[in-house]
Formats: structure tokens, C-alpha cells, sequence
């Protein structure tokens, strides 16, 4: 992966995360934390059907909407 390509992609979850904060009323770090927990991620991290190129807002709220799992914790 391309330098160019690690900084979208860092830019990218840091945008995730701060979207899910916003709609789930959270701190950073719980949102950060249930960010890494979720299986989003790991499809992000392994560029699953171009999965990394949808928009932040998009990709938070289907996290939320499909992994509710891990906001009861």
C-alpha cells in the first residue's frame, strides 16, 4: 500500500469515528474503541469490495445500524 493510500485510509476511520461519536453521543476514545471491535474495520483493513471508498458518514451509520452488538457493552 502506497503512502498516499495509508493516509486516506487513516483519514477515512478517523472520520468514522468521529461520526460515530457524533450520532451515538460518545467520546472519542468509546467510539474509537467500538470502531476497532466491529467487523467494519477489519473490512476496511482488508479492502473488502472497495468497501474504503463509501462515505464516512455512510459507512458509521451502517456500523451502527448492523453491529448494534457493540454498543451495549
Amino acid at each position: 500500500m502506497s503512502d498516499l493510500e495509508t493516509v486516506y485510509i487513516e483519514n477515512l476511520e478517523q472520520d468514522i469515528i468521529k461520526n460515530i461519536a457524533a450520532l451515538k453521543n460518545l467520546d472519542l476514545r468509546k467510539a474509537m474503541d467500538i470502531y476497532y471491535k466491529s467487523k467494519l474495520s477489519t473490512q476496511i483493513a482488508n479492502r473488502e469490495q472497495g468497501i474504503e471508498n463509501l462515505d464516512a458518514k455512510y459507512l458509521a451509520e451502517d456500523l451502527i445500524e448492523n453491529e448494534q452488538n457493540l454498543f451495549l457493552l
